[in-house]
């Protein structure tokens, strides 16, 4: 069984800042399109049974860059959809709502197409990503370069948790983590990794 490589996307103005980044586009950084690069080593030499991707610009920017060959986008590798909170902080969700959590409040209606999604909806999106990785994982290695909450609660699905329990992974922007398995079971091997 191989591993499952997870990639978090160089930094963006809005992870820079603590902005809730879902559908909006933005690109890398400077800073972003440098630690992209400086994934290569991490990522390069390996041979890949798949390699997937956020279909967004600051993911397939960031497989570039890192050198990750193959790589096909997946819609379902998207970002957690903040719905009326794109663009907004924490800092200032708080303002108004003082014990809002994303993990168990969720998020508002954005505009039309955003509805918002709760972590059970993400958790449904990483079961599919999951289970069409599987056949490639029994062949080998998997990569999969998307967001930081996504990748929180594919983590937690992997592991066999519920999706509020990727709570639990903090993700840096351009970080490589890697699944395994011990004994037959999903085992975190690396997190949060950089060069």
């Amino acid at each position: 069984m191989g591993d499952l490589l997870l990639v978090r996307h160089g930094e963006t103005e809005w992870s820079r800042s603590g902005q809730h980044t879902s559908w909006t586009d933005l690109p890398l950084t400077g800073q972003g399109e440098e630690q992209a690069k400086s994934l290569a080593p991490l990522l390069t030499g390996r041979t890949y049974a798949r390699a997937l991707s956020s279909p967004l610009g600051r993911a397939l920017r960031t497989a570039e860059l890192a050198g990750i060959p193959g790589v096909e986008p997946d819609p379902d590798l998207h970002e957690w959809d903040y719905g009326g909170y794109e663009g907004i902080t924490t800092v200032e969700i708080h303002r108004s709502r003082p014990d809002w959590d994303l993990w168990t409040d969720g998020v508002p209606p954005g505009p039309e197409g955003h509805p918002g999604e709760s972590p059970e909806l993400i958790g449904a999106r990483a079961d599919r990503v999951l289970a069409r990785v599987a056949p490639a994982l029994a062949e080998g290695d998997v990569v999969l370069v998307a967001h930081s909450h996504f990748l929180r609660v594919l983590t937690a699905r992997r592991l066999g948790l519920p999706p509020a329990d990727g709570r639990l992974f903090q993700l840096a922007t351009a970080t490589v983590s890697r699944l395994s398995t011990e004994h037959g079971h999903p085992v975190i091997a690396e997190w949060n990794v950089r060069p």
